[in-house]
């Protein structure tokens, strides 16, 4: 997944759960709203409901937040180990690179590394071994005995 989906994903993910939030401090505070009359006699009682709604509210935020953490972790996670796999890749290709590679067109390219040169465009032919498509030619020339 690249970066940018998952930012859209996870940009939704807060956004649905602000949402599911909101709605439900709204349902929990809409619920007991006959507690939240005050009058003389109750105002210490809904003071505490109030507080008691607050603080489950917060809780449920809180798990929320930890779950959406969490998942977050996970492909966290998992992108390391792609990334750690991808490098492996490129190492062991690097290698055999350098193992195929002559000493002269080792020196070329130490030098451009080290002035930061572009490489330039190779106008003979490779010195290397042939390539895929080279050996593939030879065939289609024999296509039977010859008469």
């Amino acid at each position: 997944m690249n970066a940018s989906c998952y930012t859209v994903a996870m940009d939704l993910g807060v956004c649905q759960l602000r949402n599911f939030s909101i709605s439900f401090l709204s349902s929990l505070l809409s619920a007991d709203s006959s507690q939240l009359k005050l009058d003389s006699s109750s105002s210490g009682a809904s003071v505490v409901a109030i507080d008691n709604k607050i603080e489950q509210a917060m809780d449920l935020v809180k798990s929320h937040l930890m779950y959406a953490v969490r998942e977050e972790v996970e492909v966290l996670k998992e992108q390391i180990k792609e990334l750690i796999e991808r490098n492996s890749q490129l190492e062991q290709e690097n290698t055999l690179l350098k193992t195929l590679a002559s000493p002269e067109q080792m020196a070329q390219f130490q030098a451009q590394v080290q002035t930061g040169s572009p490489p330039a465009p190779q106008t003979a032919a490779p010195s290397g071994p042939p390539s895929a498509a080279g050996l593939a030619q030879p065939a289609s020339h024999s296509a039977g005995p010859s008469a």
